[in-house]
């Protein structure tokens, strides 16, 4: 059974992250959405807040797990059994900062792979980061991100 994990912070998760998941489930027997603790972002929903947002957005997809971690990513690989480490790539520019975590971990422990997933077009552009600044401007973010998380955002950023 291969099994692999999805690792970021999700604040908050995208359609786009839920694109690159679906794909991942097309390829692993058991895809994990892992949401880290401390990446050293600030970020506006804490780690519970995340987890229970993801587990929401996710509901209807049984193959996916959503688990929380802290420490580092191929630790986290290995206690559960990963083989694959999920990335997505939107860009150009997002390639050189990937294959960098990607020639880390893979120094840190040679038994997790990095595997790159491109989301579909129409999320190509879209970042956690651009939706919150979106959203606290009182832009219209609906086909973005789950409804659940568009509540979320909404009560958080008032």
């Amino acid at each position: 059974m291969k099994k692999a994990i999805y690792p970021g912070t999700f604040d908050p998760i995208t359609n786009g992250h839920i694109d690159v998941l679906k794909k991942a489930a097309n390829v692993f027997d058991e895809v994990i959405l892992a949401v880290a603790d401390n990446t050293g972002k600030k970020t506006i929903f804490n780690l519970d807040e995340r987890v229970r947002l993801c587990e929401e957005a996710l509901k209807e997809f049984p193959g996916i797990k959503v688990m929380k971690f802290d420490g580092l990513v191929v630790d986290f690989a290995k206690e559960v059994g990963a083989v694959a480490m999920i990335r997505g790539l939107r860009a150009v520019s997002d390639f050189e900062y990937e294959l960098s975590l990607a020639l880390m971990n893979k120094k840190l422990n040679s038994e997790v792979h990095t595997v790159f997933f491109v989301p579909d077009n129409k999320y190509l552009y879209l970042s956690s980061t651009m939706i919150r600044q979106v959203v606290s401007l009182g832009g219209n973010i609906r086909d973005l991100i789950p409804e659940c998380v568009e509540k979320a955002l909404k009560i958080k950023i008032k």
